[in-house]
């Protein structure tokens, strides 16, 4: 596409996640929304006449084959990712693909495949990669100012946060999974990354479902169908060994009778020379100096425009300059293998190795 060529983007799914990413790409001048889709049609025609959005295609195949739409956000059920991201990629559109990947890892594996072959940028939509303070950190990293990281403990404990128990959220089938695959896995991403991207090798694991089952800890996200059901997990340990000897710690919940870090989402960093913690939006540098220990306050810059609006960016500089995303289709992939053998690990009380075959 030419330079100066505006991108055009098709939202598949116009829910609340849909919604924040036609938010966020309206704020880039070299972006057009030009379509959006939704099983319930009304939800697509109203964000249509909220944003001015030109066209509300009846399916997502319809949205697919229209040529004004360069490239495709898949903002839908976890189930759906896999054969929506697969079908967007022959049908030569990009792909921002909402997490996680997919609801196994067979069939992430199914869209790396698709992906080799289209020739097409696949981005996975892990915001947390541009959040500022945490681009701060990996700023120091990449300087070397921690040395070799060989431990990480990472995690998100939600004390009563389970999501629209009864719907997708709560099914196995359908979500693939529960607060480990929800946001466990952007912890686990963040957490990769900020390691440099070590490859994992093998997993032990638990999972817990002590609240869901009893209609106890439920959040505020999503509207409960009471007449549904919920067979996923509350809360989920694991061990992961990496292949350079690094080993990294992830607990996640969405309900726990805790008040550990402050219900939120955490990063511990452990590296030979320095460390980090983030907890939240605060972030601090440690290391010793003059045999003391010695911490340095990280600080959000005023006025930031925002993770989402530059991981967007990233998305629209990718697909123009034809170059591999930071989180890209195998940074997904490598999440999904680590989740699944999470759950393997649980329901088998074994170590389990993780299988990298694309075969």
């Amino acid at each position: 596409m030419s330079p100066n060529d505006k991108l055009h983007i098709g939202v598949i799914g116009a829910g609340n996640i849909g919604n924040v990413h036609i938010q966020e790409f309206q704020k880039l001048p070299d972006v057009v929304i030009t379509a959006v889709t939704d099983v319930y049609q009304p939800m697509a025609i109203s964000r249509a006449k909220e944003y001015g959005i030109p066209t509300v295609h009846v399916t997502y195949q319809d949205l697919l084959q229209d040529p004004n739409v360069d490239a495709v956000v898949v903002a839908v059920p976890n189930e759906s990712h896999a054969p929506i991201a697969i079908e967007a990629l022959r049908a030569g559109k990009h792909v921002l693909l909402e997490k996680p990947m997919a609801v196994n890892a067979a069939s992430a594996k199914e869209i790396v495949k698709a992906h080799l072959k289209s020739g097409k940028v696949l981005m996975m939509a892990h915001q947390m990669r541009w959040e500022p303070l945490n681009l701060q950190v990996k700023e120091q990293i990449d300087k070397g100012a921690l040395g070799k990281i060989y431990n990480v403990k990472t995690g998100w404990l939600r004390r009563k946060g389970i999501p629209g128990w009864g719907t997708w959220f709560t099914q196995m089938h359908k979500a693939g999974g529960g607060p480990l695959i929800d946001i466990g896995v952007h912890m686990l991403d963040l957490s990769l990354h900020l390691m440099g991207s070590p490859k994992p090798v093998s997993v032990f694991g638990t999972t817990y479902a002590e609240f869901g089952p009893k209609k106890k800890g439920i959040g505020t996200w999503g509207k409960p169908d009471w007449n549904g059901f919920y067979d996923v997990e509350d809360l989920a340990t694991a061990l992961i060994k990496l292949d350079n000897g690094s080993t990294l710690s992830l607990d996640v919940s969405w309900a726990a009778n805790t008040g550990f870090i402050n219900n939120g989402p955490y990063i511990y960093l452990m590296g030979s020379d320095g460390g980090a913690s983030l907890q939240g939006d605060k972030g601090t540098l440690h290391t010793e100096l003059f045999d003391r220990t010695a911490d340095v306050d990280l600080v959000i810059p005023q006025n930031d425009e925002g993770a989402r609006v530059r991981m967007s960016r990233h998305f629209v500089d990718c697909v123009r300059e034809n170059r591999e995303p930071i989180t890209s289709a195998m940074s997904g992939l490598t999440n999904s293998l680590v989740l699944e053998a999470i759950y393997e690990s649980s329901r088998t009380g074994n170590v389990v190795k993780l299988d990298w075959n694309l075969d």
